[in-house]
């Protein structure tokens, strides 16, 4: 189930799903395939307490508009701009788990007054080596998908990308994401005909990141699938400055698996560069 509480916006001539919690500083968080997954972050006290929390269903996933595709990171970037800008947040600290990584990365390059603090949560990025290794692994998903078994499709890639046998990964999404695959499952043609497509064409690499100009924070899950530590090490290198976040006992759902580490450290991150700052 999702949350009953969502307002909508229009922006860019879609409608968007958006919710607000608490008060401080802003912090936009863009999810990927679980349209809600930041909800165990909602309210962990670190942030709960101290931050404007918004949360939002990016156009193609939940009840925000469906628009023909392609739908690029550079569109969803526009939105997340444009959603911000309809809340009257002039600046704020973006988090991004994923693909909704990228979009904040994205969301960075092109609006760099906006964003304050760039935080990534295991950055999704297809062009390297490792990357061709997960999609093979994710494979049988595409192939489930092909054949209209989207229940199927939707459990073998989350599966894949977790690490966890499914049995394991539905359970915790059950517990701490109530409706989370229910909705994956809904939104299963924005994933494989939209969000992985549009992942795909996304160009950051060493250029990119030079014109990243915002504090970053990369934060990795100790027990995560080899791409993310690759892509970790790249922002290592790519970056002028990155800090670092590592959350013990998580994999690619580090932020569900782990969400009062995970939100310590973004607001210890936060704290260090707050908006008043910029």
């Amino acid at each position: 189930m999702r949350p009953p509480t969502l307002q909508r916006a229009r922006v860019n001539g879609a409608d968007l799903e958006f919710d607000v919690t608490g008060k401080g500083e802003a912090v936009l968080l863009i999810s990927p395939v679980l349209a809600d997954g930041f909800l165990p972050l909602l309210t962990e006290p670190a942030l709960a307490g101290s931050y404007r929390l918004i949360t939002y269903h990016k156009r193609g996933w939940g009840g925000s508009t469906h628009t023909p595709g392609p739908v690029s990171i550079a569109d969803h970037a526009a939105d997340a701009a444009g959603l911000l800008d309809h809340l009257g947040a002039r600046h704020a600290h973006v988090v991004g788990h994923s693909s909704g990584a990228a979009i904040a990365v994205q969301l960075a390059l092109m609006h760099p007054g906006i964003v304050r603090t760039l935080a990534l949560l295991e950055l999704s990025l297809l062009s390297v080596p490792g990357a061709a290794r997960l999609l093979e692994k994710a494979a049988p998903a595409f192939e489930a998908y092909a054949a209209g078994h989207h229940d199927r499709a939707v459990a073998l890639f989350l599966s894949a990308v977790s690490g966890l046998d499914w049995d394991t990964c539905r359970t915790l999404l059950d517990s701490r994401v109530p409706g989370a695959v229910t909705g994956a499952i809904e939104d299963a043609d924005t994933l494989f005909g939209s969000e992985l497509p549009a992942l795909s064409a996304w160009t950051f690499g060493p250029d990119e990141a030079g014109a990243v100009s915002r504090p970053v924070l990369s934060v990795l899950g100790t027990e995560t699938e080899p791409l993310w530590t690759e892509i970790a090490a790249c922002l290592r290198l790519w970056l002028a400055q990155v800090e670092e976040c590592r959350i013990e006992g998580a994999g690619h759902l580090l932020h569900v698996q782990q969400p009062e580490a995970v939100a310590q450290g973004l607001a210890g991150f936060f704290a260090r560069h707050p908006i008043n700052a910029g």
